[in-house]
């Protein structure tokens, strides 16, 4: 018998404030209940979820043992944290980088990511379903 595959969806700084922040951009809903229709609609992986504005804190989640692939909203971070994208490398752990809104259609500093070129795939634009075709990758 095979275990259902362990996928974490991890969050970075800001993304706490889902459904507050920016609803024109991120949208009204929080992480939170969008993870709970996540669970349902993906019940053959097994999800956790796990949010911090610490950057630390993400390399650790990174780092942890036994996941089978994670997707990460890295927010700000994804333009400026070499140690994420060092710890992404370090890891094997398969990897797709996530975000909610067109980082190519916003200001000229989030057109550059130094995750995605450790990462098996991105997906941006599409609101909180990005969410949802990163994990279609990792459905069995």
């Amino acid at each position: 018998m095979t275990h259902a595959k362990r996928i974490l969806i991890l969050n970075g700084p800001n993304l706490n404030l889902l459904g507050k922040r920016a609803p024109e951009v991120y949208g009204s809903k929080s992480f939170e209940d969008y993870f709970v229709e996540l669970k349902g609609v993906f019940s053959s992986l097994d999800l956790s979820y796990f949010q911090s504005n610490l950057e630390g804190e993400l390399i650790n989640k990174i780092q942890e043992v036994g996941w089978d692939g994670i997707v990460l909203n890295a927010g700000g971070f994804t333009h400026t944290s070499v140690a994420i994208r060092d710890a992404i490398e370090a890891v094997d752990t398969a990897l797709i980088e996530v975000h909610i809104s067109n980082v190519a259609g916003r200001e000229d500093f989030r057109h550059t990511s130094l995750i995605s070129p450790v990462a098996v795939g991105c997906v941006f634009g599409f609101g909180l379903k990005s969410y949802d075709l990163a994990l279609n990758y990792f459905k069995v």
